[in-house]
């Protein structure tokens, strides 16, 4: 299971430009990639500033990137300098939805099972998936009401497949588990 994030429905954002790095028009990226510097394999990119709410996205292509030190840098196309780098601090850093590697039988990406309804081995709808998190061990679904109150309870059910998650249906929007409703 790989996270990515939508926006909008027509881009998936994967982090954003944090810095400059250097005189020749790298920048610093901050990545939600795994692993981090994943994000340099994808091209192009398309960003945004995140302050213009009505900004279009740009699309640049990326001339270079690598993990340096703790922080990944990257080098773009038309980015020649630190005065042009330092202009796209802030910006949203983004894909197209069919950039993402086609994934294997059984897995999927989180972006695609929020929103899928989650049903136990009785039958019983215990809510829809509203969010994924990473814990360490496994990622866990966090399960609640369809219509997003907050102030519902949720469910957090492990994402361990064969053992709670039983089965992925996706035609149906679905995720049958092996999860007591009372849990």
């Amino acid at each position: 299971m790989l996270a990515a994030v939508a926006a909008g429905g027509e881009k998936l954002i994967l982090g954003r430009v944090s810095g400059v790095y250097g005189v020749e028009g790298w920048v610093k990226v901050y990545s939600e990639t795994d692993p981090r510097d994943g994000i340099t394999g994808y091209d192009p990119w398309y960003l945004r500033q995140r302050s213009h709410s009505q900004s279009e996205w740009r699309e640049l292509r990326v001339e270079n990137g690598r993990r340096q030190a703790k922080t990944v840098i990257a080098k773009l196309q038309g980015v020649d300098d630190r005065d042009a780098a330092r202009q796209l601090i802030g910006a949203l850093i983004a894909i197209r939805p069919d950039q993402l590697p086609q994934l294997e039988q059984g897995e999927y990406y989180w972006r695609d099972l929020i929103g899928m309804r989650v049903i136990n081995t009785e039958g019983v709808e215990l809510g829809v998936v509203r969010r994924l998190m990473e814990t360490g061990a496994n990622d866990v679904m966090v399960v609640g009401t369809a219509d997003g109150d907050d102030s519902a309870e949720e469910n957090l059910i492990p994402w361990t497949p064969g053992r709670a998650v039983l089965e992925v249906d996706v035609e149906r929007h679905e995720i049958r588990v092996d999860w007591d409703a009372d849990f």
